[in-house]
């Protein structure tokens, strides 16, 4: 396989950044190569276009969390265990964003798939499939609860999409309140969801 180039490396992490921080349409291929200290022609020799560079950097952001997220939803943990890590990741990826960009930024792939769900198909695409893959790390975890007796057995899917709809909520809510007041109360959110009690976790 051809090594990767630095300046493509630079270009994906930077647009990651970039449109997470501000959004897709206000950022430019300019803004991007600027900050990146990449010149426009290397750019267009990695990418034929802004969107294609977004997709791509979608991918990498992901790459970058899913070993987190394997080790979080590992059947070797307990079910509890899993929800506890899973809400405390949520709550210091967004609580280390705030105290870097001063405002909070949600979740990237929901904040540009909203943005361009009725522009970019290629973007929005890529967004669902984000989505999906959360999905269901989310349902094996809402799968071991009801398997473990602490939650009612019945349509684990269609709960673990509604666990993974809350979540966007109120991430998007947070982005918009511009504030971690909900995003630290989530877990206590997906319990009442679930059907779990507090004490159950803290006993666990």
């Amino acid at each position: 396989m051809k090594p990767e180039s630095e300046s493509k490396r630079k270009l994906l992490e930077t647009a990651m950044e970039m449109i997470w921080e501000s959004s897709y349409g206000s950022v430019s291929v300019e803004d991007i190569c600027v900050r990146a200290g990449v010149n426009k022609g290397s750019f267009y020799h990695a990418f034929k276009s802004k969107s294609d560079l977004a997709v791509a950097a979608f991918e990498r952001h992901w790459e970058h969390k899913q070993p987190k997220l394997d080790k979080i939803f590992s059947p070797l943990v307990p079910p509890l265990e899993r929800l506890d890590n899973y809400c405390q990741m949520i709550i210091d990826d967004q609580k280390e964003k705030y105290a870097s960009f001063g405002k909070m930024l949600g979740c990237p792939f929901c904040s540009v798939g909203c943005e361009l769900s009725t522009q970019d198909e290629k973007i929005r695409l890529k967004a669902e499939e984000m989505s999906q893959r959360r999905l269901r790390y989310i349902e094996s975890l809402v799968r071991d609860l009801a398997v473990a007796g602490y939650i009612e057995a019945g349509d684990t899917m269609e709960l673990a999409q509604e666990v993974r709809t809350y979540i966007t909520g109120v991430l998007m809510q947070a982005k918009l309140e511009n504030s971690m007041r909900r995003v630290e109360r989530l877990q206590q959110g997906i319990m009442r969801l679930l059907g779990l009690k507090q004490h159950v976790t803290a006993a666990a």
